[in-house]
């Protein structure tokens, strides 16, 4: 679930309630669409007349007997393979959005802007949209609001001059309706190569692409279309080559956004919201000023109260996508009132809830953008999303569409199974029982919905808790073995089969920090009328954060140590998290075979499981491997005192490496399998567990890392506090070549592995594969050459160290390997010689 990725199932209606009416659909003829006039198909801008001054002519000789009308915010009109709006001189000059999705689309091909790939409920555009009249035309917009004035300064008519819209197109009028209403052809928007709003990249047959089916609501509009084109050609592939067509049904929602705005919310980086970013020129400031304003639904309270709480005017609606499998659509719903809570702590009563579509509405499209679903998508990606759709101006979201690749529960049961299985026995054998699955895909169901109610990851929520209060009954029934849901904190590896935590608190729920963040954003400041006269109550409320530790946000840092890591639990102390960690490991090295094999199946599963142990085995071992320079991170205003990065410990980052020698790269034989190696490969092992093992020796040998340590030497007020770059490396080279100190040294083929890969590290640093054609450095080119001195330290003491002890070994293995680390090295400290 990364980003977004990216989990919705709603609607946050745009005002009305009006039911729509629909023209049927229509199917061209072989030629293509009947009725095209051929300059309409070649995309003429003109709408197929000739330049010049447009001929305006009756309404009835345009909008015929012939017409399927339907009337909303426009008035639509369809005549043959014709559309035309007629739109009122009351939505000129209006700001409106238009947002695309996929009705239909063939997921195994290229080439379409669908982000995870071409699903139904993928997005292709969000554009914003002005229609104009000059004369006899009608002008399309798209104006920006990335640059902003007050309207009373002096300066606005100069921002008004920068930001003047790019024209995405030009109608003639054809005719006049009713108050004057300009009738326009807008056919091409939708069948031709506008770049602005198609739906398929490179170019569009305007034969073989045609208007479906025409919506009109009292806020908005719907269009489908099928859009016919070539594939973009592949770089590098020959000139000429063939290039398959393809065809989606596309849906294109123009919506009116909200003529009385909604009041933005200031963006603060101590609180994980996703923002908007505008540039003021009026401020009192001496500079063009930032100003970020967060993502979030309206929710305002009607006079239906409840105690303290009270019931929204809309609530957010989520619409469980009829797709899902059945027995799945109770937990999809679970998944969604899981926020009631949080809203509940912003005020409001019942102010999220889930829905089913309507049955037997023709109407009722998932496309139409007021409509907020959790869509269920055939896909074999692992993975969930969920973006949203805003307001430009104001943050506002106007919809927030999850989407579930099926195949998210094959990742969640890995997960549960390599990270949790000794403390649940149902899922110490394949397959899980529904009832276990389902609550998985609650937990990513929520995980993504709160994407769409504007939350980011949060990073640190798993540092903030002891690593003890994880393996406690008390506190995860209270506080979860996670702040915050939104955190990559996946399920309690930390708790140990004594502890008996019920199975249901081994997986992540909304917790105090999600529950903290909706009231920040969402909760009504009385009294307040602008953003600015907010700041001071959003102050107050940031500020807990300086005596509840779980309140505290940050999505990721390069600073790295504990207040960031990914996929972590009881990160506060990752080496006794990650000592933990491991004892379950071994257990499930223990049953692994037993619970992937069934009689009449292959070897697939086992595979899979067994890699994936091993996987998350080098994940947990990483935690430890990023407190080395690493630092723990408090976001602060100017007015709160102490630092916001604090390194770790000289005495933390020396037990880490400590751990790191004894317990990575030491080989780990638990991890080795080879009753179940004969049984899913020819051979393997040895790179298996030697590319587990170098994740950490990067990890702590990058290049960002060492200097690091160079900078937190220097800028020291005592050295002696600090774990110095020169103490890092010495530690790391006695630890993986430890055997030297033997008296008789024999290195097996694992050990002879890593002790490569470290060459192979070092030898990076210090001479770096060529640039490709066209990059501006080769791999390694960014070492400082302060840290390629050590390297070069580190490889002189290492092969005088090698030469004194290649003599006592006695096995011939060892033997060359120490004398190829000693030619080896050479080649890296004189290269060509």
């Amino acid at each position: 679930m990364r980003p977004q990725i990216a989990i919705l199932i709603g609607a946050l209606a745009l005002g009305g309630c009006a039911k729509p009416a629909a023209t049927p659909a229509r199917s061209p003829s072989p030629a293509g669409p009947a009725g095209a006039p051929a300059a309409q198909a070649a995309g003429d801008t003109t709408g197929g007349r000739p330049a010049g001054t447009p001929r305006v002519r009756s309404y009835n000789s345009v909008v015929t007997s012939q017409a399927n009308t339907v009337r909303g915010m426009f008035t639509v009109h369809r005549i043959n393979d014709r559309l035309l709006f007629e739109i009122p001189r009351r939505e000129l000059n209006k700001d409106q959005l238009a947002v695309g999705r996929f009705a239909r689309a063939a997921a195994p091909t290229g080439g379409l802007s669908g982000g995870f790939g071409a699903y139904g409920g993928d997005r292709f555009v969000t554009r914003t949209l002005r229609w104009e009249r000059e004369g006899n035309r009608v002008i399309l917009r798209s104006p920006s609001y990335s640059i902003i004035a007050n309207p009373d300064s002096a300066i606005y008519s100069a921002v008004q001059n920068t930001n003047y819209p790019p024209i995405i197109a030009v109608f003639n009028i054809d005719a006049f309706g009713p108050d004057s209403a300009a009738v326009i052809d807008v056919t091409r928007l939708f069948t031709t190569a506008i770049p602005e709003l198609q739906a398929i990249t490179g170019t569009i047959d305007a034969q073989r692409s045609y208007v479906e089916r025409a919506l009109a609501f009292p806020d908005n509009i719907g269009i489908e279309a099928t859009q016919t084109g070539q594939q973009p050609a592949t770089p590098g592939a020959p000139a000429g080559g063939a290039r398959p067509a393809m065809s989606v049904l596309a849906h294109w929602s123009i919506v009116r956004l909200p003529e009385n705005p909604m009041t933005p919310r200031l963006f603060d980086e101590r609180v994980g919201y996703f923002s908007n970013s505008r540039t003021d020129f009026s401020t009192s400031e001496h500079r063009a000023a930032t100003r970020r304003f967060i993502t979030r639904y309206r929710l305002e309270c009607s006079d239906r109260r409840v105690g303290d709480l009270c019931y929204p005017v809309q609530p957010i609606v989520y619409h469980v996508d009829p797709a899902t499998p059945n027995w799945m659509k109770p937990y999809v719903r679970a998944g969604i009132v899981e926020w009631q809570s949080a809203f509940e702590a912003a005020g409001f009563k019942d102010g999220i809830v889930a829905a089913d579509v309507p049955a037997n509405d023709p109407n009722w499209s998932p496309e139409d953008v007021r409509h907020t679903m959790i869509r269920w998508l055939p896909s074999p990606v692992e993975n969930a999303v969920g973006p949203n759709v805003h307001d430009p101006r104001t943050g506002e979201i106007l919809n927030g569409s999850v989407q579930m690749f099926h195949n998210i529960m094959n990742l969640q049961r890995s997960w549960y199974f390599t990270q949790v299985s000794p403390l649940d026995v149902r899922a110490q054998r394949l397959p899980f029982p529904d009832a276990l699955m389902g609550r998985l895909v609650q937990f990513v169901v929520a995980h993504e919905i709160g994407h769409t109610l504007g939350l980011q990851h949060d990073q640190i929520g798993s540092s903030t808790y002891p690593a003890d209060s994880v393996r406690s009954r008390t506190w995860v029934a209270k506080m979860g073995h996670s702040p915050s849901i939104m955190d990559y904190s996946r399920f309690n590896y930390v708790a140990q089969p004594e502890d008996n935590i019920p199975v249901d608190s081994l997986i992540p729920q909304v917790g105090p920090y999600d529950k903290y963040a909706i009231m920040w954003g969402y909760k009504p400041i009385a009294g307040a009328s602008s953003p600015d006269a907010e700041r001071a109550t959003l102050e107050r409320w940031s500020r807990m954060q300086d005596t509840i530790p779980w309140y505290r946000f940050s999505a990721g840092n390069a600073y790295g140590g504990t207040g960031t890591q990914s996929e972590a639990v009881g990160d506060g102390d990752p080496i006794r998290s990650t000592e933990l960690g491991f004892r379950n490991i071994r257990r499930v090295m223990g049953y692994v075979q037993n619970a992937a094999t069934q009689d009449m199946g292959d070897n697939t599963d086992l595979a899979e499981l067994y890699n994936r142990t091993v996987s998350q085995w080098a994940t947990e071992a990483s935690h430890v491997a990023t407190l080395i320079a690493g630092g723990r991170v408090q976001y602060k205003t100017g007015g709160q005192p102490g630092p916001v990065y604090t390194p770790i410990p000289r005495g933390e980052q020396a037990a880490a490496v400590r751990f790191l020698n004894e317990n990575v790269f030491r080989t780990p034989m638990y991890l080795v399998r080879p009753e179940i190696g004969a049984r899913i490969e020819a051979g393997g092992m040895v790179t298996r567990i030697n590319g587990a093992q170098g994740r950490s020796l990067s990890t702590i040998l990058d290049d960002s890392r060492l200097q690091r340590l160079l900078e937190q030497e220097g800028v020291a007020t005592n050295r002696s506090d600090v774990y110095t770059l020169n103490a890092l490396m010495g530690d790391v080279r006695r630890g993986i070549w430890e055997e030297l100190t033997s008296a008789r040294p024999v290195i097996d083929v694992f050990r002879r592995g890593l002790q490569n890969q470290y060459l192979s590290i070092l030898d990076r640093k210090l001479n770096p594969p060529p640039a490709p054609a066209g990059a501006l450095g080769g791999a390694g080119a960014g070492t400082p050459e302060d840290v390629k001195s050590h390297v070069r330290g580190e490889l002189v003491t290492l092969r005088e160290e090698i030469r004194r002890s290649a003599s006592r070994a006695t096995d011939r293995a060892s033997q060359l390997h120490l004398q190829g680390a000693v030619y080896r090295i050479g080649q890296i400290l004189e290269p060509g010689n």
